[in-house]
């Protein structure tokens, strides 16, 4: 694009990944990669998610299973629901639909998945390996190893960049930090705490934007030729458009690709990447069990 960052292309390069993935399933003798996914209660936004995800299963010839609850359902009787999925052998992932209702521990649900089908990447053991060195997690979070795959299948360079992470969520920014380390780039964790934000954005050569507000990124916080992957979701009042709103980034997009080199959009940027790597998870746990089944 003259004059302008090229844009990072998220759907395309899922798609290439879906592609690989079906190839995978179709090459698997005894075992169909089954993904079951539990949604406890009626928030449209996760039921749309999860109807995504089962959409993205029959796409790439996966089997589907799904559980859901009343938002009424108590702790136990999820934590059962979680249970019948880890002894149900034809299921290789489980996803907890996020978020829970309040009434609900989150850790105790999450913690609940065995260890083997936590394609989410969240149980305490995979989160753990990940933030040490030399150790390998059956699973990696899904959103934060999108953005890694999404810079590497770019051509870019990570190691020995300095990369600045906006957001220390435990769903992206701390995982995709530690995962950064592990590639060898150095990274810096910013947050609302952080004295001169903008100062030590525009450090980066590569900006990793997940901390929930809208736009909040402009073009003078980010350094000429830098590369910016967005992986913020929020509605924005649009009159113009049917639904009333649209979806923008963390990033002032307008502003932001007239400065980097690369930049992701928002939505086609991150958004089809957490599912592609959620199947990913689910067909390599089935590829895990198929070997040993084999052995």
């Amino acid at each position: 694009m003259s004059g302008g960052a090229k844009l990072i292309d998220g759907k395309a390069i899922a798609a290439e990944i879906r592609t690989e993935i079906k190839h995978d399933v179709e090459s698997m003798k005894r075992i169909v990669p089954g993904l079951a996914t539990v949604l406890v209660g009626e928030r449209t936004d996760s039921s749309t998610y999860v109807r995504m995800k089962i959409k993205a299963c029959k796409e790439c010839s996966m089997n589907s299973i799904h559980r859901s609850l009343p938002d009424t359902a108590s702790e136990e009787e999820v934590l059962q629901a979680v249970e019948e999925l880890n002894r149900d052998e034809s299921v290789h992932g489980i996803l907890v639909q996020l978020p829970l209702p309040s009434h609900i521990n989150e850790e105790r649900i999450l913690s609940s998945v065995s260890i083997e089908k936590d394609v989410d990447g969240f149980h305490v053991v995979n989160i753990g390996k990940l933030a040490m060195k030399g150790r390998t997690p059956l699973f990696v979070p899904c959103t934060p190893r999108g953005c890694v795959e999404l810079l590497k299948r770019s051509g870019v360079q990570i190691a020995g960049k300095e990369v600045v992470v906006i957001g220390r969520s435990n769903i992206v920014g701390l995982p995709v930090s530690m995962l950064l380390i592990h590639e060898n780039a150095t990274v810096t964790i910013a947050h609302s705490r952080t004295a001169d934000l903008p100062g030590v954005v525009r450090r980066a050569d590569i900006v990793i934007a997940a901390v929930g507000r809208s736009e909040m990124v402009k073009g003078d916080w980010v350094k000429p030729g830098c590369i910016i992957i967005d992986v913020g979701i929020n509605s924005k009042p649009d009159s113009s458009k049917k639904s009333g709103y649209r979806l923008v980034g963390d990033v002032d997009f307008e502003e932001c690709r007239k400065i980097a080199s690369m930049i992701t959009p928002v939505p086609g940027g991150v958004g089809p990447m957490t599912i592609a790597m959620l199947l990913r998870n689910c067909v390599d746990a089935a590829m895990r069990k198929e070997r040993e089944v084999n052995e």
